[in-house]
């Protein structure tokens, strides 16, 4: 009976150990996506065939909050 449970409990511990000690395959997805890097022949084509030089940045504006907003922000 003693090497019944033995034997059960060895095959259990094996099993688990073998299942945690195995290489995953599945691929790990990020929250951030990987940006496409384009071949740099195409990139440059098209800065040619579009205007040279490029628009400055935009400056940010401050958002103001609306009086719903507002309101929102005083009950929570």
């Amino acid at each position: 009976m003693a090497d019944l449970v033995k034997e059960l409990i060895s095959g259990v511990v094996d099993s688990v150990l073998k299942e945690i000690l195995k290489k995953t395959t599945r691929r790990v997805t990020t929250k951030r996506s990987r940006r496409k890097t384009r071949p740099t022949a195409t990139t440059t084509a098209s800065r040619k065939t579009t205007s040279g030089k490029r628009k400055p940045a935009r400056k940010q504006v401050s958002k103001r909050r609306t009086v719903a907003g507002r309101s929102r922000q005083r009950r929570s």
